[in-house]
C-alpha cells in the first residue's frame, strides 16, 4: 500500500532539483564543447565587418634573424640587467628552446626495470608558444592537438591580459582566454587548467626563472615588454 501511494505522489522536490541541475551542467557540457569546436580564423588583422561573435587569432611575428641580439638580451637578463624585447625577439627565443634536444636518460642500474614504451599519441600534445604585444596587453596562444575518448582534432588556445605582482613575483592575469570560440574566462573552475597544461605547459629554464623572480616591475611599452630589474 505504501508504495503505491509513493508511486501516486511521483517523484520529491529533491530528486526534481538533483534531475533540473544535472540538466544544467550537462547543458553547459554540451554549450562549452559546441563553442570549442568552432572555427577560430587566423588572420592578419580583425575585419571591419567582422561578424558578432566570431572568434579571430592574430599571431606575433617571429624574428629568427637576430640570433645573437636574442643571446645577448639573454645573457643580460641573466646577469640582472634590465632589458627591452620585442615580440618578434621573444618568439625567437622561444623556438629555439622549445627545440633544444631533451636531456638523455640515465644510465640503466643492474635490476632496473625496463622503462615502458613511450605512448603512440598524447592526449593532448601542446604547440609552441607564440606571444603578441599589442594595445597595452600581451597575447599568448597556440595550436593544441588532442585525442580524447575517441574524438582527434586540433584547437587554438588563446589569453589575452597583462603582468601583476603577487607574493613579490610577477604572473600573467588573463583578461580573456579562448579554447577555440569558447570564453573560457568565464568558467573560473577550470582557467587555471588552461593556463598550465594547454598555454605555459613547457617549463621556464631555470636561469630565466631565477632572473624574473628578482623584477622590480615587467611593463608593456608599445610593442616592446620590458623587464625591469632593481
Amino acid at each position: 500500500m505504501s508504495k503505491n501511494k509513493k508511486a501516486q505522489k511521483g517523484p520529491s522536490w529533491l530528486e526534481v532539483g538533483l534531475g533540473a541541475l544535472l540538466s544544467v551542467i550537462l547543458g553547459v557540457v554540451l554549450g562549452a564543447f559546441y563553442l570549442v569546436s568552432k572555427p577560430v580564423q587566423t588572420v592578419k588583422e580583425i575585419p571591419k565587418d567582422a561578424p558578432s561573435g566570431a572568434v579571430y587569432y592574430i599571431e606575433g611575428s617571429k624574428d629568427f634573424g637576430k640570433t645573437a641580439a636574442i643571446e645577448g638580451k639573454h645573457r643580460e637578463f641573466t646577469q640582472g640587467l634590465t632589458v627591452a624585447l620585442t615580440e618578434g625577439e621573444i618568439n625567437a627565443y622561444i623556438a629555439s628552446v622549445s627545440k633544444a634536444p631533451a636531456a638523455p636518460p640515465a644510465p640503466a642500474k643492474p635490476g632496473d626495470k625496463a622503462p615502458p614504451p613511450p605512448a603512440d599519441q598524447k592526449a593532448i600534445d601542446v604547440g609552441t608558444l607564440n606571444v603578441r604585444i599589442h594595445g597595452g596587453k600581451i597575447q599568448f596562444g597556440d595550436s593544441v592537438n588532442y585525442s580524447i575518448f575517441g574524438f582527434t582534432g586540433s584547437v587554438i588556445v588563446q589569453a589575452s591580459g597583462t603582468f601583476e605582482k603577487h607574493g613579490g613575483i610577477f604572473r600573467f592575469e588573463p583578461e580573456v582566454i579562448y579554447v577555440g570560440g569558447c570564453p573560457a574566462q568565464r568558467l573560473l573552475i577550470i582557467d587555471s587548467f588552461i593556463l598550465s597544461k594547454l598555454l605555459f605547459a613547457q617549463p621556464i629554464p631555470d636561469d630565466i626563472a631565477t632572473s624574473w623572480s628578482k623584477l622590480s616591475d615587467v611593463a608593456l611599452e608599445g610593442s616592446m615588454l620590458r623587464l625591469k630589474t632593481p
